[in-house]
């Protein structure tokens, strides 16, 4: 996987352009997005990290060692089980082709800065193809996209170093427009931050060899969402996790 560090890519007049426009529409809504965020805090039930494995190995065929890492998504809140979670439902599809040792590495609530940290104390080893969930959080907070894309090459960078996959998979910042968790406006806001962050680290791979993006599908119903109408449930969790074995085993048959 080349190095991340070594991209050459920097911010465009657009981007720059699109960052000032954010800044204004912040300020202006500022309060009622506030208000709007404190209640959506206050009654949005926690959902809890789903029980069982976190590590294994299955299937037949070429050896495939996965990393799933990331927030609460590689997590699989939502999920009522770890096997009917992501990591879990990936594995089940890539067992189908490849012998699969597999592993999370994963909680809820981290940001970029966190898992940062949480990559920093891990063991490290050798994986093929590691599935990186991050952004929600980040946008959150309200991570400017710049500043996020840096958080995601210093995410990379440190992957490469302690995993050195072949392939890294950035899983796009959820569609957050989607989220009827969210009143509007502050749902149609954080969509559009969402986005923004998307462009950003989109840019940033470009010509970036071992280093790709899977973009979540766009959805504007409940079909898919967990309880919390934030997080995915089951069969959200297959639809990410058929878009994902797709990318990875058109990969490996490279």
């Amino acid at each position: 996987m080349q190095a991340a560090g070594r991209t050459r890519w920097a911010p465009d007049d657009a981007l720059m352009g699109a960052h000032w426009q954010r800044l204004v529409v912040l300020w202006l809504l500022s309060p009622l997005l506030r208000l709007q965020s404190a209640h959506v805090r206050r009654i949005t039930p926690r959902l809890p990290e789903p029980p069982g494995r976190r590590a294994g190995i299955t299937g037949r065929g070429p050896l495939i060692r996965l990393l799933v890492a990331g927030d609460s998504g590689a997590a699989g809140a939502g999920a009522p089980t770890q096997d009917q979670a992501l990591c879990g439902q990936l594995v089940r599809r890539l067992s189908r082709h490849h012998t699969v040792e597999w592993c999370v590495l994963a909680a809820n609530g981290l940001d970029s800065p966190g898992m940062l940290k949480m990559l920093q104390t891990a063991p490290c080893g050798r994986f093929d193809v590691v599935v990186l969930s991050m952004g929600a959080n980040d946008a959150t907070v309200l991570c400017a996209p710049l500043q996020w894309a840096h958080w995601q090459t210093r995410l990379a960078e440190l992957i490469e170093l302690r995993f050195a996959p072949s392939l890294l998979v950035h899983s796009a910042v959820p569609p957050m427009h989607a989220c009827l968790a969210l009143p509007q406006p502050l749902r149609w806001f954080m969509g559009h931050w969402a986005k923004q962050m998307n462009q950003s680290l989109a840019g940033l791979l470009i010509d970036q060899a071992g280093r790709t993006m899977h973009w979540h599908p766009e959805t504007t119903t409940t079909v898919g969402m967990a309880a919390d109408g934030i997080h995915p449930s089951s069969e959200g969790y297959a639809v990410w996790a058929d878009g994902l074995s797709r990318r990875i085993l058109a990969a490996q048959a490279v």
